[in-house]
């Protein structure tokens, strides 16, 4: 890697913050006709965030537009008896365009849910099989801070997603889309300039990554227990630039859900000729792209299953993952696997890149 830096000297730096509060009322998306009788009203809830400004003080902070990172706390009212309510607290970027007047904000955290499935009590709720979930959700506003006296104005669309990605069932899961407006207030301080520097070359050979990830699921049939699963995996990655690798690789995997599965759709349909001995195991290869941003990253993949014994939610699979570096070469993930909008687990994953 060749890295090379060039700015002037830097003036005395201090950190920013900003606050926001929200408030959204939108419409729970139909994204399954399993979820129709779930959709009676229309949610509505706040959001409040902790924002700090990043001025360049890290060479990535350039190259994103200097973003600022933070936390955020979500309160949402499904106004819905079988859904209830929910509570969910998050890590967040916010990103810049136009002329920092448009932000984006993404952000990933956990989400208490007040009333989910139960068996006795509230056998209609298939969306949330479990009181925690996880949850992302994502904000497009009008931005506009320090109109008067540290106060300014945001408006715009929100998207939240809550789902146990299959942890225990069920696990519908529900999108609500949501219009939103706020006000935002700036903590006084020193004004802080924005560091330049000289663009960072990066070339790097093809590297090669080993991970293990693992976790529990459940199938789609409510009741049947949760089970481990263990995936090993091996890609080579190739920087194509300071932001972005591209990749290929296999994946193996040790699904103990899909054991029981098989068993029971041997033994409750016969028709479909299922033997209770087919193999639960498979085998997948996937292209894939990783986005560094600082020791974190983003990582997207799209496998296709080469060994594939069993039918279940077709071939193609998908995978979006949150990296975190350890050092130059260990790694930490937490990952969504998923085929299409049906996720089967979040998984757990440690590596190593070569």
């Amino acid at each position: 890697m060749c890295v090379g830096f060039c700015f002037a000297q830097e003036p005395e730096r201090i950190h920013s913050y900003t606050f926001d509060a929200n408030q959204f009322y939108g419409s729970i998306i139909l994204h399954n006709p399993d979820i129709s009788h779930l959709i009676t009203d229309h949610p509505a809830g706040i959001i409040l965030a902790y924002n700090r400004k990043t001025y360049g003080l890290e060479e990535w902070q350039q190259l994103y537009n200097y973003p600022d990172v933070g936390a955020s706390f979500i309160y949402q009212n499904t106004n819905s008896s079988t859904l209830g309510e929910a509570y969910g607290v998050y890590a967040h970027f916010n990103f810049y365009f136009l002329k920092r007047n448009l932000q984006f904000r993404v952000g990933q955290g956990v989400a208490y849910m007040t009333n989910p499935y139960d068996r006795e009590t509230n056998f209609r709720n298939n969306a949330y099989g479990s009181k925690l979930l996880s949850s992302t959700y994502a904000m497009i506003n009008y931005h506009k801070e320090n109109i008067y006296k540290g106060l300014g104005f945001k408006a715009g669309i929100s998207i939240m997603h809550y789902s146990n990605a299959n942890v225990k069932a069920p696990n519908t899961s529900t999108n609500t889309f949501a219009f939103n407006a706020g006000i935002t207030y700036t903590l006084e301080g020193k004004d802080t300039e924005y560091i330049h520097r000289e663009k960072v070359k990066v070339t790097e050979p093809i590297r090669y990554n080993l991970a293990f990830r693992t976790g529990i699921n459940e199938s789609d049939n409510i009741g049947h227990g949760q089970y481990p699963f263990y995936i090993f995996s091996g890609y080579a990655d190739k920087r194509l630039g300071r932001k972005s690798a591209l990749q290929l690789g296999a994946d193996v995997f040790f699904s103990n859900f899909l054991k029981e599965l098989i068993e029971y759709q041997s033994i409750a349909f016969p028709e479909n000729n299922i033997d209770a001995d087919t193999d639960f195991k498979r085998v997948g290869v996937f292209v894939g792209h990783e986005l560094f941003i600082n020791k974190l990253s983003i990582e997207t993949q799209l496998g296709y299953y080469v060994y594939y014994p069993f039918d279940f939610e077709g071939r193609v699979y998908n995978r979006f993952s949150l990296k975190r570096y350890f050092g130059d070469k260990i790694f930490g993930a937490v990952s969504l696997k998923s085929h299409g909008a049906a996720a089967e687990a979040v998984e757990f994953g440690i590596g190593i890149r070569l």
